[in-house]
């Protein structure tokens, strides 16, 4: 999208600190897109396979082929799932992740699109600073994004890709995709730090778009020395994102999707979680709109929920199991402790459909190579219930029996209210 004059002066009026806020004048309705909920149970047919159990707190899931799954732990591990079987051995261990309790530590993983012939992934952790502030080159707690070389029986040749994110105990991001263009895009929190979101100076409270090296693409929206004399960070692809977690691209149209935590209580009040449709050089409204709010100069969610569900990951289902979900945007809700299917048309979100609920907190969430749908709960991660097995990784596939139970209570999270 070509940025107009006005939209060009209004993102370089964000970085100016004597600025005023851009909510400061009278807010310019900005209509909704169109929704209709449906509650309820699904009417798909399926059945539930425990995967893998017994770990702590999957936060991310890649498949290197149809027979290996790694995942990454909160604390610091990345585990593979080799022919089913979980190995005990981590594949790595990542020393200097920082875990505090939050929602900081290791996080999302990606594989390079050419993963099959360079190995390829990357990792997104916070970055426990130097115990000696004396030592040369000690660096300050971040949050940052590696990239590491999988041999197969270790990662190696770690190299930082970007690093500089604001690093506390929540509001971490940190999901890491690539895109269809095969750029890098990658989701940074504002670490309840509210003011950074809209500061193009910060990384924080971003969605960033940067090369699989770290160097910035130059189709980038705040690239050019008009935004460099401002200090605008050119990574920076949509902002004003409070904690952005789930990212996917729509098959066939190849527009980016989101999913987002809204306010806490301590910060507005509590709610307005979102699902956004994310574009070049947007501005998503935090920390001056929120819930049903709007201005002139940022977009609104599809969908808001109050009370909150503190979406998670969230992928569109590219498989052939379920036709029925062909399209469907699958998204794991922490608080509202559900799997829970988007349909979306085009720019639009016509309805949606509880896949699960009653397994506690879901997170991680990726498409098998087989068509299946694989999830993560997230219930040892100091919030959740653990049962004795947790945490789990399940597969979902199709029952091809004459049963429809779904395996899962018949209850139903809050329907999401449409954005106003």
């Amino acid at each position: 999208m070509l940025l107009t004059a006005l939209t060009l002066a209004l993102l370089l009026t964000s970085v100016d600190p004597d600025a005023q806020p851009a909510s400061g004048g009278p807010a310019a309705k900005v209509p909704p897109l169109a929704m209709t909920a449906i509650p309820g149970m699904t009417t798909i047919k399926f059945k539930m396979e425990t995967f893998v159990k017994g770990v702590e707190v999957p936060w991310d899931m890649v498949f290197t082929s149809k027979d290996r799954m790694l995942f990454t732990e909160r604390s610091g591990r990345v585990r593979q799932v080799v022919k089913g079987k979980l190995r005990d051995e981590p594949l790595a261990v990542i020393d200097n992740v920082i875990h505090i309790g939050g929602e900081n530590g290791l996080m999302g993983m990606c594989l390079h699109p050419d993963y099959v012939d360079n190995k390829f992934i990357y990792l997104a952790y916070g970055f426990k600073k130097e115990s000696d502030p004396n030592k040369k080159d000690a660096e300050p707690a971040d949050i940052r994004v590696v990239r590491y070389t999988d041999t197969g029986s270790t990662l190696e040749n770690p190299t930082v890709i970007i690093k500089g994110f604001p690093c506390g105990a929540n509001h971490a991001g940190c999901s890491v995709r690539f895109g269809p263009d095969g750029k890098l895009y990658i989701t940074t929190g504002e670490s309840y730090r509210r003011e950074l979101a809209k500061d193009l100076t910060s990384l924080g409270g971003k969605i960033l778009r940067i090369n699989g090296d770290g160097s910035v693409p130059a189709d980038n929206p705040f690239v050019g020395p008009e935004f460099k004399a401002k200090g605008v960070r050119p990574e920076i692809w949509s902002y004003g994102h409070r904690n952005p977690q789930g990212i996917d691209w729509q098959p066939g149209t190849g527009e980016l999707f989101s999913s987002e935590h809204g306010p806490s209580g301590s910060d507005a009040t509590g709610g307005g979680d979102e699902f956004n449709h994310v574009k070049k050089g947007h501005n998503y409204g935090w920390p001056d709109v929120h819930h049903a709010m709007t201005n002139d100069i940022s977009d609104p969610p599809l969908v808001e929920y109050t009370p909150a569900v503190a979406p998670s990951s969230g992928v569109f289902y590219k498989g052939t199991l379920f036709p029925q979900l062909k399209g469907a945007f699958v998204v794991g809700f922490l608080r509202g402790n559900a799997l829970v299917a988007f349909y979306t048309d085009g720019d639009k979100l016509v309805k949606q459909e509880t896949l699960i609920k009653g397994l506690g907190r879901i997170r991680a969430i990726t498409n098998g190579p087989d068509g299946a749908i694989y999830f993560a709960t997230s219930n040892r991660d100091g919030r959740g219930k653990p049962a004795a097995d947790d945490d789990r990784i399940f597969r979902l596939v199709p029952d091809t029996g004459k049963t429809t139970d779904t395996k899962a209570p018949a209850a139903a999270p809050d329907a999401p209210k449409p954005a106003k």
